[in-house]
């Protein structure tokens, strides 16, 4: 699904968000990195990581403008260097228009990160259930950002889902059998046997 899911584009805002949060992976504290759209809480990327503040997180703002087809207006992250770094490799340019990095978050107001807390928060309670995580190349993570982004309904929406908002229509019933469906589709192949010369007439 994920191969899948990665070869459509979402249609998402100018603001985009960046966060961290710790898991447990083996017994081992490691950290999931989160970037996500304002407008359509679309979970666009992710990385596991060891470290909160030095891990290189290039690689998950590269695989964010690649699914997005652009770059953001706007990043909106806490204040941790590597963020910024990252930033400045995969966002910033000399060309206008630039892209805006805001790193002071507050409590309240515009800039507060209220919107990438709670998606943790989702992310925690999954966690929980399943008393930690048992791997490192856990597909459970990526699993739950496809749970996330197609098939869990978000209140602040009525019920659609982020792929809804980015203009990504899921079709059934049953969302799930529907992704795995068409991920599974494999185009078939005409064997018919070409002649390999043409009769004259």
């Amino acid at each position: 699904m994920e191969n899948y899911l990665e070869k459509i584009t979402p249609q998402l805002s100018d603001v985009w968000r960046a966060d961290e949060m710790f898991v447990k992976i083996k017994g081992n504290m490691k950290y999931v990195y989160a970037l996500m759209d304002d407008e359509t809480r679309f979970w666009i990327a992710k990385q596991v990581s060891d470290t909160k503040y030095k891990e290189d997180i290039t690689p998950m703002f590269a695989q964010g403008k690649i699914l997005a087809g652009k770059k953001p207006m706007v990043l909106v992250t806490d204040g941790a260097p590597n963020f910024h770094k990252a930033y400045q490799k995969e966002f910033y340019t000399m060309k206008s228009p630039q892209t805006t990095h805001i790193r002071s978050i507050t409590l309240k107001g515009q800039h507060n990160n209220n919107k990438m807390e709670r998606m943790n928060g989702e992310i925690r309670d999954r966690e929980k259930v399943m008393r930690g995580l048992k791997k490192d190349d856990t597909p459970i993570i990526e699993g739950y950002r496809i749970y996330h982004n197609f098939i869990r309904g978000h209140q602040a929406f009525d019920g659609k889902t982020p792929a809804d908002m980015a203009s990504i229509k899921i079709e059934g019933q049953n969302k799930w059998i529907t992704l795995i469906q068409n991920a599974s589709h494999v185009p078939t192949v005409n064997t018919e046997k070409i002649p390999s010369e043409v009769p004259s007439s």
